[in-house]
């Protein structure tokens, strides 16, 4: 419809529908209701939430986290997969709490679109509201943001912000760890949200012949599986377990992660082939000629989260996880460094 210069203009009229975005916020609520938990104190659609640290901790820490998928959302887009991105969201800041010992406690997501398609907001949203539950972590509060001419229909950005809590005397801050402790590596659930650049890449040179399958799933649900959310398993495993480090692995891969963790004058000697080999991550380094050292850098390639522990806890802790459903592997030892890297991988 075209508007005359004396036609009155309504806000939908500039394209930002705010019935649609009420609409939305209905859709959520009780989403966002399943997540809740102890220290909640308000609901959707306030001004700001409120979360009051739950009295158990005696010297409360506050650890906080923020970060997006990715250009992950690219394939979302080209292959209408939203409903596990918001899964990705809430995995990649609530695993970073989790590193420093902490227990998320409330997430916040923002979202952000051209035009609101209040069922792609929802199913995104879902995936949010799905990882906070699978990590205890209360969906307390959000933004939408609908703005015209930002984004190209049936495009959206996403970030996420986290906080969490850890007792003082408990934060895990590596400086411990020390010469012939273990490296234990926990599975990942696939690419998780980084390195997809690269990823499409590969998908772009490999034209018509995707495989059909890879580790069982069709290919596109292999490479859009969500991020590996560890906070439930391992929170139960630092109870049990004197775990020195943690590091979860996003970009940078291993060779650029565990090294945040490790003291000075150490490094991880990483044991070549002492985990599994996805066909995923098979198939992506072979389409790309991609080399062993770019894999390790790149990608998790195959382990999403990383504990350093006494090499007498090692076997404790391990069956611990196992009996929780993580696939466990011991796939190294922290040595002295010399003039290698902080890690190797041989």
């Amino acid at each position: 419809m075209t508007l005359s210069a004396s036609t009155p203009l309504s806000y939908k009229d500039a394209g930002v529908d705010i019935d649609a975005g009420d609409a939305l916020v209905e859709r959520i609520k009780p989403l966002a209701k399943r997540t809740m938990r102890e220290g909640v104190l308000s609901g959707l659609g306030g001004f700001g939430a409120l979360f009051e640290v739950p009295k158990r901790y005696q010297e409360p820490v506050l650890v906080s986290g923020t970060d997006g998928v990715g250009t992950k959302l690219r394939l979302a887009f080209e292959w209408s997969m939203h409903d596990t991105v918001g899964i990705d969201l809430v995995a990649m800041s609530v695993n970073d709490v989790l590193v420093q010992g902490a227990e998320p406690l409330f997430f916040l997501d923002y979202f952000a679109c051209g035009k609101l398609d209040v069922d792609t907001a929802a199913a995104v949203v879902g995936g949010i509201a799905k990882g906070c539950e699978l990590s205890g972590c209360a969906l307390i509060g959000g933004e939408t943001a609908e703005m015209p001419g930002m984004y190209p229909p049936g495009e959206y950005d996403l970030a996420g912000f986290c906080v969490g809590a850890v007792e003082k005397s408990k934060i895990l801050t590596g400086r411990d760890v020390a010469e012939g402790d273990i490296v234990l590596g926990l599975a990942s659930s696939g690419v998780h949200s980084n390195g997809f650049s690269l990823v499409r890449k590969c998908i772009e040179r490999a034209g018509d012949q995707l495989p059909a399958t890879l580790d069982g799933q069709p290919f596109r649900e292999a490479v859009m599986a969500p991020t590996r959310l560890y906070v439930k398993n391992v929170l139960a495993a630092l109870a049990k377990h004197p775990i020195k480090a943690l590091a979860h692995i996003t970009g940078g891969g291993l060779l650029e992660n565990i090294p945040r963790v490790l003291p000075d004058g150490l490094a991880a000697h990483l044991v070549n082939g002492s985990w599994p080999r996805s066909e995923l991550f098979s198939w992506l380094q072979k389409t790309a000629g991609i080399s062993d050292f770019e894999m390790n850098r790149t990608f998790n390639n195959g382990i999403g989260m990383v504990l350093v522990i006494k090499a007498e806890e090692a076997a404790a802790c391990a069956a611990t996880l196992r009996a929780a459903g993580e696939q466990v592997f011991e796939i190294g030892r922290i040595a002295p460094r010399g003039a290698d890297a902080a890690v190797v991988v041989a």
